[in-house]
């Protein structure tokens, strides 16, 4: 397509290439395993910052079930929530 267009390690990728890999990092055990390969990678630039961005938001999602959880906790709202369930 261009002749100076980039390769290798700074190749860009595709919208397909991040929909296939956020796909791939949802499976469970496996998305996991890639997901730390993919993150320390440097065959990749593109994909090693998708990776390592999939990493922050996974961290964010953590943190703001925490938040929710703790003040839930700290609410009395925990006991109400599982007394729905019995």
């Amino acid at each position: 397509m261009y002749d100076n267009a980039p390769t290798g390690q700074y190749a860009p990728l595709s919208p397909w290439a991040y929909w296939g890999l956020t796909l791939l990092f949802s499976i469970p055990v496996v998305g996991l395993v890639f997901l730390i390969i993919f993150s320390f990678s440097s065959a990749n630039i593109n994909r090693r910052n998708f990776a390592r961005s999939y990493w922050i938001g996974l961290l964010l999602a953590l943190i703001v079930i925490g938040v929710f959880l703790l003040i839930a906790f700290l609410t009395g709202g925990i006991e109400t929530i599982m007394s729905n369930f019995r």
